[in-house]
């Protein structure tokens, strides 16, 4: 019995359609669901999605949020989120580097950039390794 997967954003529905599996980011590690998973309410963090329909995978960058299982159903509810195929994997890559580059110049006694390049340099990260590209 294959899943029901939702996914969630506030401006638009980024997949709704059955799914054989379901890697997720949650907050604790990698994810993995299956039919027939347990009930569960989990956080997510920044990080790449991946759904197996059709026997293939698709990637789609998570911007944070919640996940919940139940009775074979998957609903993801997100800050924001991009499927990796709509992705331009060179904008993602120069956003990745330039994100890389702010983190670098941030001072180590100014705390609210440094968790401002983190964050931004963890959603770069997350969009360029949906789109295929290599960190």
């Amino acid at each position: 019995m294959p899943l029901t997967v939702r996914v969630v954003a506030p401006d638009k529905t980024v997949w709704d359609s059955p799914a054989e599996e379901v890697i997720l980011p949650s907050t604790t590690g990698q994810l993995g669901i299956l039919s027939g998973h347990a009930p569960l309410l989990t956080a997510l963090d920044v990080g790449v999605m991946r759904v197996r329909a059709d026997r293939e995978w698709v990637a789609i960058a998570l911007m944070g949020g919640f996940a919940e299982v139940e009775a074979d159903e998957v609903t993801i509810l997100v800050n924001g989120a991009e499927r990796g195929d709509k992705i331009d994997r060179e904008t993602a890559r120069q956003a990745y580097d330039e994100a890389q580059t702010r983190m670098n110049q941030v001072s180590v006694d100014d705390r609210q950039a440094t968790i401002q390049a983190k964050q931004s340099l963890k959603r770069a990260r997350a969009r360029l390794q949906a789109a295929g590209g290599s960190i």
